[in-house]
C-alpha cells in the first residue's frame, strides 16, 4: 500500500507539472502568437537564422515537440522549405535545454514553494482581469503550477525507499552497457509521456534525490533526445512527402547525435565538469546535467549544420516525392497534437492554404481571359471551350474540398485556447474562404456560359468583345490586388484603392448593361445579348467578392 501511495503521488506530481507546462505554453503563445507567426513567415534560407529561430521559438513555448510538430505542419503547407525546416529542428534541440536550466537553477537552488504559490496567485488574478495582458497572467499561472508540480515531485521521491530502486544503481558504473541501458530507459519514458522536458525534469529530480548517478542520468537525457521525435513522426502520418521528410530529418538528427554521444559520453562529461563550477553533487549535479544537455545539443548542431544540404538530399532519396495528379482530392493533413501544442500558430498554416486557394481562382480567371482573346481565331471553338469547362470544373471541385477542409481546420482551432484577436481573425478567414470558393463557382459559371454560347451559335460579336476587354482586365487587376495582400492588413490607402476599384467595376458593369440593351433595341439577337449581360453580371460578382475580401483584410487584426 505504501508503494501504491508513492506511485500515485509521483503520478499526480508529474501530471501537475505537465499541466503547468501546457498552461504556460498556451499563455505565452496567446501573448506572442502573432509575433511568432511573423518570425516564421520571414524565415530565410540562411541556416543560421533558421537555427536561431528554432532555438527562440522553443525557448519561448518550452516544448521542442511543439516546435517540431509545427515545423512538420508548415513544411506540409509549403510555409517552410526542407532546408529551412532542418535548421529550425536543430535550433529546437538547443532551445529545449532551457527547461533543464529553469528546473535546475530555480527548482533545486531555491525554495520552490515560496516562488510557486505567489506565481499562481498573481497569474490567476492577472488572467481574470479584463485587460490586454491577460495572456501574460495565464503564462505566469502555468509557471507557478509547473513548479508546484516539481516541488511535489521532489517531495514524493523520498517516499520511495532507496533500496526499492537499488536495482537501477546496480547497473551504474558498468561502462558502455550501463550507458546504453540508461539511454534506452530515457527513450522509453519520453515515448510514453510525449515530453522530453518533463522526462528531463524527472531525471534531474531522481539525480538530485540520489536515486541515479551522474553517468546514468546523463545517458537517460540522451535517450530522451530520441524519444522526443515521436510527436513529429506522428504529425507526419498521412502528410505530404515533404512533411515526412522533415520528420525523418528530426529522427535522423536526434538518433545519430545520440549514437555518437553515447560512445563519447565520458569525454563529454569531463568537458562539462571543466565548464561547470562545483562538484556534481546535490543541486550541483542538476546544474552539471543541465550543462551536459546544452553542451551535447550545441556540439551536435555544430557538427551537423554544415551538412544540411546533404541531409536534405538523403531524406529526399529515402522518401521520394510522389507525382501529384492534377485535380486529385484535397486533404489538409494534421493531428490533434498539432492543435494542443501550437493553437495560435496553426492560423498561419491556414493562411498559407488560403493563398493557394486564391491562386486557383487566379488561374481559373486567367484561363477565361485567355480564351476570350483567342476564341475568335480558334478554328475549333467548341472543343476549346469544352476543354476549358472540364478543366475549370475540376478546379472548382477542388476548391469546394479546400473550403470544407479549411473550415473544419479553423473550427478545430477555435476549440483550443485562443486570444480574442485570433478568434476574430479566424472569423474573417472563414469569410475569405467562402468568398474565394464562390469566386471559383462564378468562374466555372462563366465557362458554362461560353460553352452554351458556342453550342447555340450565340457568339459575341467583335464590337461586344472589344467593349468587354477593359472590363475583364479591370476585374483581373482587382483579383491580383487582393491575392497579393492576403495574410496582412490593408493600409488605409489600400482600402481606399479597393473601394475605388469596386466603384469602377460597378460603373463599367452599368455601362455594358446599357450597351447590351441598346443592341437589343437595335435588333440584335436577343438571346445573345441576354447572354452577354449575364456574362457581365458574373464577372461583376468576382469584383464584389474581391471587395468583400478587401474589407475582411482591412479589419484582419482588429
Amino acid at each position: 500500500m505504501e508503494y501504491l501511495g508513492a506511485f500515485f503521488s509521483i503520478a499526480g506530481s508529474l501530471g501537475l507539472f505537465l499541466y503547468g507546462m501546457k498552461v504556460m505554453s498556451d499563455g505565452i503563445q496567446q501573448a506572442a502568437g502573432q509575433r511568432m507567426q511573423k518570425v516564421l513567415s520571414f524565415m530565410t534560407g540562411n541556416r543560421f537564422s533558421a537555427v536561431f529561430t528554432g532555438f527562440g521559438v522553443t525557448a519561448l513555448i518550452q516544448s521542442s515537440s511543439a516546435t517540431t510538430v509545427m515545423v512538420v505542419s508548415f513544411v506540409n503547407a509549403g510555409l517552410l522549405t526542407l532546408k529551412q525546416a532542418i535548421g529550425v529542428i536543430m535550433g529546437a534541440n538547443i532551445g529545449t535545454t532551457v527547461t533543464a536550466w529553469i528546473v535546475s537553477l530555480v527548482g533545486f537552488s531555491l525554495k520552490i514553494g515560496t516562488l510557486a504559490l505567489p506565481a499562481v496567485g498573481i497569474g490567476f488574478t492577472l488572467s481574470m482581469i479584463k485587460w490586454k495582458h491577460r495572456d501574460l497572467g495565464t503564462a505566469i499561472l502555468g509557471f507557478g503550477i509547473l513548479f508546484m508540480g516539481l516541488d511535489l515531485l521532489t517531495k514524493s521521491m523520498p517516499a520511495i525507499r532507496p533500496e526499492t530502486l537499488e536495482f537501477i544503481n546496480s547497473f551504474s558504473g558498468r561502462g558502455l552497457s550501463s550507458v546504453l541501458l540508461g539511454t534506452m530507459i530515457g527513450m522509453i519514458l519520453t515515448l510514453i509521456i510525449h515530453s522530453s522536458s518533463a522526462s528531463t525534469a524527472i531525471f534531474l529530480t531522481m539525480a538530485y534525490q540520489g536515486f541515479i548517478g551522474y553517468e546514468f542520468s546523463a545517458a537517460m537525457i540522451l535517450g530522451a533526445n530520441i524519444g522526443t521525435t515521436i510527436d513529429a513522426a506522428l504529425a507526419s502520418i498521412g502528410a505530404r512527402p515533404a512533411a515526412q521528410q522533415a520528420a525523418l530529418v528530426h529522427v535522423l538528427f536526434n538518433v545519430l547525435g545520440t549514437v555518437w554521444a553515447v560512445f563519447f559520453i565520458y569525454p563529454l562529461l569531463s568537458l562539462v565538469d571543466m565548464i561547470s563550477p562545483g562538484a556534481p553533487v546535490g543541486a550541483g549535479l542538476t546544474s552539471h546535467l543541465a550543462m551536459f544537455h546544452t553542451v551535447f545539443n550545441l556540439i551536435n548542431t555544430i557538427l551537423f549544420c554544415p551538412f544540411i544540404s546533404p541531409l536534405a538530399v538523403l531524406v529526399r532519396r529515402l522518401i521520394k516525392e510522389k507525382p501529384g495528379a492534377p485535380g486529385g482530392r484535397y486533404h489538409l493533413a494534421y493531428t490533434s497534437g498539432t492543435f494542443r501544442n501550437t493553437p495560435e500558430l496553426n492560423i498561419l498554416r491556414a493562411e498559407k492554404e488560403i493563398q493557394d486557394m486564391a491562386g486557383i481562382v487566379s488561374s481559373m480567371y486567367e484561363q477565361i481571359s485567355g480564351i476570350l482573346t483567342t476564341l475568335k481565331e480558334n478554328p475549333d471553338k467548341e472543343k476549346a471551350v469544352r476543354e476549358l469547362t472540364a478543366e475549370l470544373q475540376g478546379k472548382e471541385n477542388y476548391a469546394d474540398q479546400m473550403r470544407e477542409e479549411l473550415t473544419l481546420f479553423l473550427m478545430e482551432c477555435t476549440r483550443q485556447q485562443l486570444n480574442p484577436r485570433s478568434e476574430r481573425r479566424i472569423s474573417r478567414l472563414l469569410r475569405i474562404i467562402a468568398d474565394l470558393e464562390n469566386m471559383t463557382d462564378d468562374c466555372y459559371g462563366v465557362s458554362l456560359l461560353l460553352e452554351r454560347s458556342i453550342r447555340k451559335n450565340q457568339i459575341f460579336k467583335g464590337k461586344a468583345m472589344k467593349a468587354l476587354a477593359p472590363y475583364t482586365v479591370l476585374v483581373g487587376e482587382f483579383l491580383n490586388f487582393v491575392q497579393a495582400r492576403l495574410g496582412r492588413v490593408l493600409s488605409p490607402e489600400e482600402a481606399e484603392e479597393a473601394a475605388l476599384t469596386e466603384e469602377r467595376i460597378n460603373r463599367a458593369r452599368n455601362k455594358l448593361r446599357k450597351y447590351g440593351r441598346k443592341r437589343i433595341e437595335a435588333g440584335e439577337n436577343v438571346k445573345t445579348e441576354l447572354l452577354f449581360i449575364d456574362f457581365v453580371r458574373r464577372l461583376e460578382h468576382l469584383g464584389d467578392y474581391c471587395y468583400s475580401i478587401s474589407a475582411a483584410l482591412t479589419h484582419l487584426e482588429d
